[in-house]
């Protein structure tokens, strides 16, 4: 491996993780990653292998069956799975989200009941906040949940659920109007276990998870909505037993969800930058390989760079949130930097490639239609920049 994107003052540890899941992406994801893409086929067996590793349970603390490590060490082994098929780092993305929000936020029994079998891959996590209607503003949810003696009964639809089909629990934040006088103190979370499977679910009476939706990429993973009719849930399925707190809760996830997609980014960008450079060297015009031309050079610089300048900031972030101070404003920032970057590094790698770039033969094809997701993934540019911007004049409010 070259020297870009490395992490200094890791544990041995760390490294040897580090090391295990390079060595899997390497030969069992890149070598299949594009026909399986190309098919829009789920990886299951690379899922198994996951699992086989550990991967489900990496920061799940050790008393509940998990590996206890931080949120850096799943960051770093984010973007190693990235670099492979980003779809991958999805698929492991909202469970992460949800054992988080559980070992978090949640009750003993909850996080009795559902950490061990997420740390061995048995139960799978999703994450259901969106809705077709209200984009980035979550206080518009319309989904609610009204209390029903020792249950409350869900309806609504959620829309964008990564891993909603194949998923087996469902973290879904729903209006209960229980909490207090603000929108934000009227949200709870639900945990909702469920089969895997698309169409009305033969266990939960009410819930329909419709199909797969089509996308122009981050194929391979199933994006889903999410219907509930009349959906009854124990209240006891209530995320940390007590309803109003739901809001705050998902903003956690979002949170450590946001150090994720930055380093998704880190991965697809490193990739690209390691196809870019190797094309360069083996690609001859005009009597020489392209790599020595300094049109070529100056490109490759601006590419590493920006490679470079991404992983630190990912770093960076997942430190501050690992240290257990407040990181959204690093968070923020990584994920903006990271994404925006990726998709500058992806397509410097593609203009590289040429024409060749535009056929379905090359891999960079296929990360130039996988960029775009990272730009609205866990919130959009514009909405990092306003929780940047809003950090930033708390830190430097002038004194009155």
């Amino acid at each position: 491996m070259g020297r870009l994107a490395q992490t200094d003052g890791l544990t041995e540890i760390q490294r040897d993780i580090l090391a295990t899941v390079r060595d899997f992406v390497d030969k069992e994801i890149i070598p299949v990653a594009t026909e399986l893409e190309h098919k829009d086929e789920y990886p299951t067996a690379i899922v198994e292998g996951m699992k086989q590793l550990g991967l489900f349970g990496l920061t799940i603390p050790e008393e509940f069956g998990g590996l206890g490590e931080s949120l850096l060490t799943y960051a770093l082994v984010v973007e190693e799975i990235a670099r492979g098929w980003m779809s991958v780092s999805g698929i492991v993305n909202t469970h992460f989200i949800v054992a988080h929000m559980i070992n978090a936020h949640g009750t003993q029994e909850q996080k009795e009941y559902f950490l061990p079998r997420m740390a061995a891959g048995e139960i799978r996590g999703a994450f259901s906040m969106s809705e077709p209607a209200l984009g980035s503003d979550v206080a518009a949810i319309s989904t609610k949940g009204v209390k029903d003696g020792d249950h409350y009964v869900l309806n609504g639809q959620k829309m964008w659920l990564t891993n909603g089909g194949t998923s087996t629990l469902v973290a879904v934040l729903c209006k209960t109007d229980e909490g207090g006088s603000t929108p934000y103190r009227n949200m709870t979370t639900f945990l909702i276990e469920k089969t895997a499977g698309f169409g009305p679910n033969p266990t939960v009476p009410g819930l329909t998870v419709p199909g797969k939706i089509e996308k122009m990429g981050y194929k391979g993973v199933d994006t889903t909505e999410l219907v509930l009719q009349d959906v009854r849930i124990p209240a006891d399925r209530v995320l940390g037993g007590v309803p109003g707190k739901g809001f705050y809760q998902m903003m956690d996830g979002v949170e450590v969800g946001r150090v994720n997609v930055a380093a998704r980014g880190c991965g697809v960008a490193r990739r690209a930058f390691e196809l870019g450079i190797s094309y360069a060297q083996q690609r001859t015009t005009f009597g020489k390989k392209i790599a020595e031309h300094q049109a070529i050079q100056f490109k490759l610089a601006e590419m590493a760079t920006k490679v470079e300048a991404a992983h630190q900031m990912m770093v960076m972030a997942a430190r501050k949130k690992d240290s257990g101070e407040r990181n959204d404003l690093e968070a923020g920032m990584a994920k903006y930097l990271a994404s925006e970057y990726c998709k500058e590094v992806v397509e410097d790698a593609f203009r590289i490639h040429g024409g060749y770039g535009f056929s379905k033969e090359y891999e960079i094809e296929r990360l130039y239609r996988e960029a775009p997701m990272l730009l609205i993934g866990e919130g959009t540019a514009e909405i990092q920049k306003m929780i940047v911007g809003r950090r930033l004049l708390e830190e430097y409010r002038l004194a009155d």
